[in-house]
């Protein structure tokens, strides 16, 4: 059983260890994870997400399993409040990839935003070479709307990106601008 709930401020050492045992696999993708990463790092990150979560404008949470163990990270970020859309993001460590947690988080997040941060639309935006999380975007659900060329820097290079989208009920599929 996968579980979300807001991250707390000590979560640094999980995360910590978590982020240093998935480098290779995460790195490609997440320019903040890199070979230096930190405790402090760490604390810092939660720091920032525990005040953004009090003040609505960031929802960062922590993946767990049944028993408590962190698996990753997901959230909602990137809030647009007026266009009433969010990014939805996600990572799970090297040990809990492939098992379902990320793509369950996914949806887990999903539905926790649209019942509690007003919000109609989600994107999952992913570089269109990161297949694992293209598959998790399909896996849970969302829509592949199409490419953005040239979306996402990752080590200063530029990558097209692949993006995916929840609609919430209620918003209006049919509405015309």
């Amino acid at each position: 059983m996968i579980h979300i709930r807001p991250y707390r401020l000590d979560d640094a050492p999980d995360v910590f260890e978590a982020v240093r045992e998935s480098m290779s696999e995460v790195r490609p993708w997440m320019p903040w994870c890199h070979p230096d990463y930190s405790l402090e790092e760490s604390r810092a990150w939660l720091e920032i997400q525990v005040l953004a979560f009090e003040q609505s404008t960031a929802y960062e949470f922590a993946i767990t399993s049944g028993d408590g163990r962190y698996l990753g990270g997901c959230g909602l970020n990137q809030i647009d409040r007026i266009n009433k859309r969010a990014n939805l993001g996600y990572w799970v460590r090297t040990s809990a990839a492939g098992k379902g947690a990320a793509t369950a988080a996914a949806k887990l997040v999903r539905d926790w935003g649209f019942r509690n941060a007003d919000l109609n639309r989600l994107e999952i935006v992913v570089a269109a070479g990161n297949t694992a999380s293209r598959r998790v975007a399909e896996k849970a659900g969302a829509t592949e709307e199409g490419v953005l060329r040239r979306r996402l820097l990752l080590y200063g290079v530029s990558h097209d990106a692949v993006v995916y989208s929840f609609i919430g009920e209620g918003s209006n599929d049919d509405a015309r601008a």
